[in-house]
């Protein structure tokens, strides 16, 4: 089994053609999120049905534009309405779910 990531090792990981094989779903999405692949993304966060898949989805919204549907998957993840930059929030929430990761 691989080791934990840290944050640093994740922004790391977006050098390589995919990302590392051991990922939970909603950080597999927000590494594509990082390497401009919103659809699959998207793809993968709206799969993983639950907080950490619901927030990421959230965020996606948020970033797309769309303010509404944004705010429904934050509701639905127990987490409050992104605000900020955009980069930070990615960076919060990354860093969220790899300290979370067993």
């Amino acid at each position: 089994m691989e080791p934990p990531l840290d944050l640093a090792a994740f922004r790391a990981s977006l050098g390589r053609p995919a990302p590392p094989p051991h990922l939970r779903p909603a950080l597999n999405a927000l590494w594509w999120d990082a390497k401009g692949e919103w659809d699959r993304a998207h793809a993968l966060a709206q799969a993983d049905e639950g907080g950490a898949g619901d927030w990421v989805h959230a965020y996606l919204h948020r970033k797309e534009g769309d303010s509404g549907n944004a705010a429904y998957w934050y509701r639905r993840a127990g987490q409050p309405v992104g605000s900020g930059a955009l980069e930070a929030e990615w960076e919060a929430i990354a860093a969220a779910l790899l300290a979370a990761e067993p």
